[in-house]
């Protein structure tokens, strides 16, 4: 069949239009296609590519309140090692460690070093509650996690009304006591501190029954077993945070917030008003003082008691720098 010379050019243009056009949808489709598979090939490569891990980093001479940690024993070497990877990979609660640290351990550091009590020391309460006022399962309660015994022993007040286990500087006394009295009985530090978690008695037991005089060479019960391990492996940590991963911006740390004191020796009916009265709220002043249990301060003794609330200013001035 002969097409009318008047339709030819026309009918070619369309037949190379269309022609044209599914060329390009190949082409796009074609296109696409690869571009999905490269992104889901990225995407695979991303979500296999390991986590980045390595080997906390243990010095070849480590000390303990001044006494040199034995890490030439494997036993010893091992043992450290394990707080260390613990620890190093605890990241949620060893970060939240490091920016209380720094809110806490200036004044802990300075009423150490008043009574006399090595720095390294301070690692202990890291190692017991992690600078939060906690309640054991045994019920050793707060920074110190001193049990009830124990604080009445020490005169601290501990009825329905008031715990002083609770009161960060009258606690950090009694735990500077025990360690006085431990380092007269024992002489050495690494017993005083293994003594905080397994009492006197319990360590010299072990120490008379196995007849050894060191730490290192005790077998002990579990926790306490890695109880002075993980304390010195907090000290590792926290001293150098950098070397195990913490790059925790200096603006990012909690800081020390400034209080004022308020002493007073007669009850407190409605700490709600006592608070508006001296400039701050209710919920400022449980937070620095939780050894106040009730809404009131029942005070029949007429006992002295000293309230602290955050200083002019301080609760309004903490904005981390972008």
């Amino acid at each position: 069949m002969k097409f009318n010379k008047t339709f030819k050019l026309p009918f070619l243009l369309l037949i190379g239009i269309g022609f044209g056009l599914i060329l390009s949808n190949v082409f796009m489709f074609s296109d696409t296609s690869n571009n999905k598979d490269k992104q889901n090939t990225n995407d695979l490569d991303k979500f296999q590519t390991p986590y980045t891990v390595f080997q906390p980093y243990i010095p070849e001479e480590v000390y303990f309140c001044g006494e040199q940690v034995p890490l030439k024993n494997f036993d010893v070497y091992e043992s450290l090692d394990l707080e260390m990877i613990a620890n190093t990979y605890r990241h949620s609660m060893t970060i939240l460690y490091l920016k209380r640290a720094n809110r806490f351990f200036p004044e802990i550091e300075k009423i150490l070093k008043e009574n006399g009590i090595p720095d390294d020391m301070k690692y202990i309460c890291v190692a017991e509650s992690g600078f939060a006022n906690l309640v054991s399962p045994a019920g050793a309660t707060g920074f110190w996690q001193i049990m009830k015994a124990t604080g009445l022993e020490y005169n601290l007040t501990i009825d329905k009304n008031v715990d002083e286990r609770y009161n960060h500087n009258k606690s950090i006394i009694v735990a500077i006591d025990y360690f006085k009295k431990a380092y007269k009985h024992f002489g050495n530090w690494t017993l005083v501190a293994a003594s905080y978690n397994m009492g006197m008695g319990g360590i010299k037991k072990e120490m008379d029954f196995q007849r050894v005089k060191s730490y290192w060479d005790l077998n002990l019960n579990d926790e306490t077993s890695r109880y002075v391990y993980r304390v010195i492996a907090l000290k590792l940590i926290l001293s150098d945070p950098e070397r195990y991963g913490f790059n925790i911006p200096e603006d990012n740390l909690y800081r020390e917030i400034k209080t004022v004191e308020i002493t007073v020796d007669t009850s407190i009916n409605d700490l709600v008003q006592f608070a508006f009265e001296h400039g701050t709220n209710y919920k400022m002043l449980k937070y620095f003082n939780p050894w106040i249990i009730g809404s009131s301060l029942i005070n029949p003794s007429k006992k002295e008691y000293k309230i602290k609330i955050p200083a002019k200013g301080e609760r309004d001035c903490y904005i981390p720098e972008e």
